[in-house]
């Protein structure tokens, strides 16, 4: 069996296909230019393959993301790549005051009829355990969740098969999709290996996709010939593979078996037949009546809380134990130790487990 293609390969390979298939495709950001190819190399290749297409921008992030909702309006299929997922914050009027908005403020003329569309997509690298300290390590997608207008995407390292991989999502966000669209790599899923049913033989995995649209999937995960779960488990991003980490050393180390949900779409939660999270949530909670959340932003108003709330109202009684997981409330240091104590690790998430699945 060959290597598995890595997620940061994944993502440039899809870019390739939304550039090779439609020629509005542009892609804008701060040195994406080759030989440097972007300050993950998401970009590699692309500036070498479409010249006049890839567009290197000044330090501008309110700037580029504003150019880039020109663009769209005007019917193209812009990418900007922001260079760490902390500087959204400098852009931040342009996505929520704009982006989000003008499809709601605008009509498209007389001649359509139609309301503005703007089809367009933020990618931005997010997390911290590179070193990077804080200013280049935070999690902040949590402060654009819930914002109607935008549509909030996060990949895992899984697919199916030999589709919905970290690289497809970006293809269907870019060319399907005609929602703004915020997407969401966590730094230390680009060098892992893109895993699927066929090399995760140990895995049961089965996912809840929309019929048509851009199909951004939840994946459940369950060991193969598991007895029941006894609790569920609910991440994204990086996090999902801390979670599929913490699950094996739970069934070998504690007999303890949980099941995996994992989403792709953060938001929209509601208002849209491509919701697929919550069905399975609902079903696997019903199956264990314990609810674990996992997430790298930190704890308080997060992503976490939305998902216990929206679970306990809708599994009344069901659940009998839940808890979340989540960076604690201080900037990210520096010092690896010190980043380690702060984000949230696999042996935080087992203790959590323990500790939920033990409770009375």
């Amino acid at each position: 069996m060959a290597n598995p293609i890595t997620v940061l390969e994944s993502l440039n390979n899809g870019l390739q296909r939304a550039m090779a298939q439609d020629g509005r495709v542009l892609l804008l950001g701060e040195d994406l230019l080759d030989p440097y190819g972007g300050a993950f190399k998401v970009t590699r290749g692309l500036s070498t393959a479409y010249p006049e297409r890839v567009l290197s921008t000044p330090i501008s992030e309110a700037g580029i993301v504003g150019l880039t909702a020109g663009l769209a309006m005007r019917g193209m299929l812009p990418v900007v790549e922001i260079m760490f997922g902390d500087f959204l914050t400098l852009a931040a009027d342009q996505i929520i005051n704009h982006i989000a908005k003008f499809s709601w403020m605008y009509s498209g003329g007389k001649e359509t009829g139609d309301q503005v569309s703007l089809p367009l997509v933020i990618r931005t690298p997010m997390g911290g355990r590179r070193g990077y300290g804080p200013t280049h390590s935070q999690t902040l997608e949590k402060f654009f969740l819930g914002i109607p207008g935008i549509r909030v995407v996060a990949p895992t390292n899984l697919s199916w098969y030999d589709s919905l991989s970290p690289g497809d999502l970006l293809t269907q966000a870019i060319l399907l999709d005609r929602e703004p669209v915020l997407f969401i790599e966590n730094k230390l899923l680009y060098l892992l290996p893109v895993y699927n049913s066929d090399n995760m033989p140990d895995w049961e995995v089965s996912i809840n996709k929309p019929a048509a649209g851009p199909m951004y999937p939840t994946y459940q995960l369950q060991l193969r010939g598991a007895p029941p779960a006894q609790i569920t488990l609910t991440a994204y991003g990086y996090m999902a593979e801390l979670a599929r980490q913490a699950a094996l050393r739970l069934a070998f180390e504690f007999e303890i078996f949980s099941e995996l949900v994992f989403p792709t779409q953060l938001t929209p939660f509601h208002g849209s037949a491509r919701n697929t999270f919550f069905s399975p949530l609902f079903a696997s909670i019903e199956r264990t009546n314990r609810l674990l959340t996992i997430e790298e932003g930190t704890i308080s108003l997060g992503w976490g809380a939305e998902i216990l709330a929206r679970s306990m109202e809708c599994c009344t009684g069901r659940i009998h134990t839940a808890g979340r997981i989540a960076a604690q409330e201080f900037p990210i240091p520096s010092s690896g130790p010190l980043e380690e104590a702060v984000l949230p690790g696999v042996n935080g998430i087992i203790e959590k487990c323990l500790e939920l699945v033990h409770s009375r």
